[in-house]
């Protein structure tokens, strides 16, 4: 019998087998992406012709494929980088802010609806191409839906993302399309709350837990925010002063315990005296009664003493006449046109850094009668 015949094969992805049965060579290419073999059949010069064609199509396809890398490459550098790469670097940038103490975390937080929506209106563009026009789409929706306070924090985070953009050189020097857009106007519609209407509510209080009324007293005695009351603790009392790190700008305030409203004629040591009972807590505003978020003697949350004020003031039986009600915030304000009344200093009271600001929460907005001295 004859020797088996030997094949030379010198093309890639192109091999032989023989046929157990029939002793039939026949041939295969394997895809070298893939790694699918393909049957060519018994006709070796024909395999040999297929296996060369389909070899130089994929090296084409490849040299393709490169080109638009490197012409996508090209443009990114050329354009500069998109404004999703962009976000994602400031977003580095504000957490080194906030380790720097420049920034607080919740502030990051505040603007990241604003990154969102700019991340879906211009995420694929390149940070340079984007303009006045798309910054003013975005803010247009939040116009639209009648969330105007929105609108004005989502120019104030973009025209920081092109500040930061400047000085990272990835825009030119003074481009910056948010501040090119019109500045939304905030129309207030929350009414203020008069010390009559207080009172009514902090009456209709008595029937909610008594946290309900013990924050309501200490928020007009001490004039701060209902996240700073939340965070009170007994062992901040020392030096016969309560001692408040505000969370919002940091202002370390200490308010003598002798400090009296004289419109509710209470003081300070008195409220804090009535948060004293027979809960063991370490909190000055905490629960009496353990439920399924809490437990007893535990810090009561800065929105559950909000929605006691609300549920109190929606079960006053007062009309707002189609406004927005007051929240558990204006107490602030309340507080602070009492004690203006009797000469405390309320700018020092409610940790302000200028005197225009407290002078907007003595703003009544209409609530009183102006009268006239004859």
């Amino acid at each position: 019998m004859g020797r088996p015949r030997k094949y030379n094969i010198t093309v890639p992805g192109l091999s032989c087998y023989t046929d157990a049965r029939t002793k039939k060579v026949y041939w295969r290419y394997k895809h070298p992406s893939t790694g699918k073999f393909h049957g060519l059949g018994d006709d070796a010069e024909e395999a040999r012709t297929i296996a060369i064609d389909a070899n130089m199509r994929l090296a084409e396809q490849q040299m393709v494929n490169l080109i638009k890398i490197r012409n996508s490459i090209s443009r990114e550098v050329n354009q500069g980088m998109t404004a999703n790469a962009w976000i994602e670097k400031y977003r580095e940038i504000l957490l080194s802010r906030v380790k720097s103490g420049e920034l607080k975390l919740n502030t990051i937080k505040d603007r990241e609806p604003a990154l969102r929506a700019f991340v879906s209106q211009c995420g694929i563009r390149p940070l340079p191409d984007v303009g006045a026009r798309d910054i003013a789409s975005i803010i247009d929706v939040y116009i639209q839906k009648g969330q105007t306070t929105m609108a004005q924090s989502v120019r104030s985070t973009l025209s920081d993302v092109f500040k930061e953009a400047q000085h990272a050189g990835e825009v030119p020097v003074g481009y910056n399309p948010a501040l090119a857009t019109k500045k939304p106007k905030t129309k207030v519609a929350r009414l203020r709350l008069s010390s009559s209407e207080w009172q009514t509510i902090y009456s209709t209080a008595a029937v909610l837990p008594a946290v309900a009324q013990r924050s309501m007293l200490l928020a007009i005695v001490t004039g701060q925010r209902v996240g700073d009351l939340s965070s009170l603790k007994f062992s901040d009392v020392w030096d016969d002063k309560l001692h408040i790190v505000q969370e919002k700008t940091g202002a370390k305030i200490a308010i003598p315990l002798s400090l009296r409203c004289n419109a509710l004629n209470i003081s300070l040591r008195e409220v804090i005296a009535e948060c004293r009972d027979t809960i063991l807590s370490k909190w000055i505003l905490h629960h009496h009664r353990s439920r399924r978020n809490c437990e007893r003697g535990g810090q009561v949350m800065k929105d559950t003493l909000s929605r006691y004020f609300a549920d109190a003031r929606d079960k006053s039986g007062l009309q707002w006449n189609g406004a927005s009600p007051p929240t558990f915030h204006e107490q602030r304000s309340l507080s602070e046109r009492l004690y203006r009344e009797q000469g405390v200093d309320t700018q020092v009271l409610l940790g302000h850094k200028s005197s225009q600001m407290t002078d907007k929460y003595h703003d009544d907005r209409g609530k009183e009668w102006k009268e006239v001295a004859v």
